[in-house]
């Protein structure tokens, strides 16, 4: 079934044209990735999607009734005063209706025969609206994407919505999208402000819902994982591909030869044409000469493919040597008022080596790496520069950019002895030409003040460079070209990143911070991961046999409790299997209870066609359970007294 569809569609704007003949047709339950670089139209095509922008030619046509969720850029929530209250607000109306329910259920009970016909019939209706648009389980759901999202729900909803940093605002914006019942999913770098475990979370989360997805995203290890189509936007239109991200990047590489091959066998048939009439067109042959120009005058010039003009030109050059020593921590601690963030960090950073430095958001990464540099002191310990190294930082809040100075002038500020056009070639090759360069960079996007921050980066020609998430304002092929350059770079890197796949390409040691400290894995990413699954695993199994040991231990304090009774035989066994069944009872009750809140948190319960049905019923089955479980419980509790009493 058809979900979306554009056909011919053209946007044209103020005289100038955004795009052109975009066709593509989204079916049912797809998933989408929209990649191509910064401003070429990604943000247009979701405004055409929503409705929110006319198209100047063509048409845009959603399937009947269907509802569209696209994440609000604006992050006000307004009206919102807890963290839960924020998330949850697209759910309001189902809410209200619960309180409706609720009101209801009350006057039909104090009318008891009374309660007019009308009454019950309303009540009969809003019941089954309620049940049908999932409000039985609601609340489940928000909690679930809450989890999975790095939140607390319980602390959710008590804790104040205006003590969120910007990017945990950012995460409750995705949280509030996901939990919004829709057909059409609208997502614009859902990446953004996650670390590398919500990620995953993210992931299986898109790849488990019936809902049709379409996403924009940086990050290629995501999209390899959750899309099974790409759509590329360039060259002013946008070219759909079947398959995941890696299928893409293969489909894309032989088109854009194939329309080599043709650009430049039409290339050499022209020049060829054009040559003989230059030769024939006032001699001998001068009527064949005329016929071959009208002709090739009629003929559609293929244009070379798209893809390569724009793209950044960076190169890393070291300007010298650094010694084998680059960089050593020695009892490193680092903090923040009120917070220890590490404590007694040690480690030698060699020449040549790519150190990934990873963990989740609030560890204190971007504090250390300041720390590493010499922008701020440690709480306790030593950090030492080796010798000739010189150091290029690049930060995630681009402070590195002066917000006052223009283009042109950044880069003469660092080369003042450059001539006007080697800053200005230098500039283009970071996509800067024409007036551009005489832009403030206070007004840049945050992709245009990154590539400008990878250009004043390139200047220092430092053989120590430290990333703090580079990926997070770059667009697809500026992330290839800035692999490419680390890959080629002949000195040393410490790179931050929740970018996998750059990750996965060039880490050789890999630093895992969480809890106050760091795991220093001699290894790639792809080797360090292998090794967490491994671990978890184990863990698992560990803690399987410790629950099973405790299990027997108290197991056997009960039988020798039971031996020392001085109660008649007859007494002693009655007392016995009481104190066993209800021991028994507990156990089921709580591997029933664990097992029926595992279900109501699973996000697919909530997108399978009967899953409001089943959620509800589970929900009913979990009160049992509960309520069994403490009656269980009581039992076992008067067990136990009266074993102790026999002793």
């Amino acid at each position: 079934m058809t979900q979306l569809s554009l056909s011919g569609v053209a946007v044209e704007l103020g005289g100038t044209e955004l795009l052109h003949d975009v066709t593509f047709t989204v079916a049912r339950g797809e998933r989408w990735g929209v990649i191509g670089r910064n401003g070429r139209g990604k943000t247009t095509l979701f405004r055409l999607i929503t409705g929110a922008l006319s198209p100047s030619r063509g048409a845009v046509v959603h399937a009947a009734g269907a509802r569209v969720a696209l994440l609000e850029q604006q992050r006000e929530f307004a009206g919102a005063v807890t963290v839960w209250d924020a998330a949850a607000a697209p759910l309001e109306p189902l809410f209200a209706l619960e309180r409706r329910l609720a009101a209801r259920a009350d006057e039909i009970g104090r009318l008891g025969d009374h309660a007019p016909a009308d009454l019950l019939t309303q009540y009969g209706h809003d019941l089954e609206r309620f049940a049908h648009e999932g409000g039985y389980a609601a609340s489940a759901r928000v909690d679930a994407v809450l989890h999975g999202l790095g939140f607390d729900p319980d602390e959710s909803r008590v804790r104040a919505l205006d003590s969120l940093s910007g990017g945990e605002r950012g995460r409750v914006g995705l949280v509030r999208q996901l939990v919004t019942p829709a057909d059409l999913l609208l997502l614009d770098e859902p990446t953004n402000h996650l670390d590398l475990e919500t990620s995953a979370w993210l992931e299986d989360y898109l790849r488990s819902i019936d809902e049709t997805v379409l996403l924009v995203s940086h990050d290629r290890a995501f999209l390899e994982r959750v899309v099974d189509h790409v759509l590329h936007v360039e060259a002013g239109t946008a070219t759909p591909y079947e398959g995941d991200y890696d299928a893409f990047v293969a489909q894309r590489t032989e088109r854009r030869l194939s329309r080599q091959r043709a650009f430049d066998k039409q290339r050499r048939s022209i020049a060829a044409e054009e040559d003989y009439i230059r030769r024939n067109i006032a001699g001998g042959n001068s009527r064949q000469a005329k016929g071959r120009r009208r002709r090739l005058a009629r003929v559609p010039r293929l244009s070379a493919p798209p893809g390569e003009a724009g793209a950044m030109a960076l190169r890393f050059e070291p300007g010298a040597r650094s010694g084998d020593q680059v960089l050593v921590a020695d009892q490193v601690s680092v903090g923040v008022p009120g917070r220890s963030l590490l404590e007694r960090f040690s480690a030698r950073v060699i020449r040549g080596e790519v150190v990934g430095l990873i963990g989740p958001n609030g560890a204190g990464k971007s504090t250390l790496l300041r720390t590493l540099v010499g922008e701020r002191p440690p709480e306790g310990g030593t950090v030492r520069i080796g010798e000739s190294v010189t150091v290029a930082y690049y930060r995630q809040d681009l402070a590195q950019v002066p917000p006052d100075r223009t283009l042109y002038d950044v880069i003469g500020d660092l080369r003042p002895t450059w001539t006007r056009g080697q800053i200005q070639d230098h500039l283009g090759r970071f996509g800067f030409s024409g007036d551009e360069v005489l832009r403030v960079s206070g007004t840049l996007s945050g992709g245009e003040q990154a590539r400008l921050a990878l250009a004043m980066m390139v200047l220092a020609r430092a053989n120590f460079l430290v990333f703090d998430e580079p990926t997070n304002h770059l667009d697809v092929e500026s992330i290839e070209a800035l692999e490419d350059a680390i890959e080629a770079y002949e000195g040393t890197v410490l790179l931050v990143s929740h970018d996998r796949a750059l990750l996965r390409a060039l880490t050789t040691r890999i630093w895992a911070q969480r809890d106050r400290r760091i795991a220093d894995f001699p290894g790639s990413f792809d080797e360090w991961e292998l090794g967490e699954a491994e671990r978890a695993r184990t863990a698992n199994a560990d803690t399987a046999r410790e629950d099973a040991a405790r299990r027997e231990r108290e197991r056997d304090e009960s039988r020798r409790s039971q031996r020392r009774q001085s109660f008649t035989a007859g007494e002693q066994r009655r007392i016995r299997r009481a104190a066993e069944a209800a021991e028994a009872a507990v156990h089921e009750g709580e591997g029933r209870v664990a097992e029926l809140e595992r279900a109501l948190a699973d996000p697919a319960l909530y997108t399978a066609p009967d899953g409001a049905r089943r959620a509800a019923v589970l929900a009913a089955e979990l009160d049992r359970a509960r309520t069994a479980l403490d009656d269980a419980f009581t039992r076992w509790a008067e067990a136990s007294a009266a074993s102790e009493g026999t002793g």
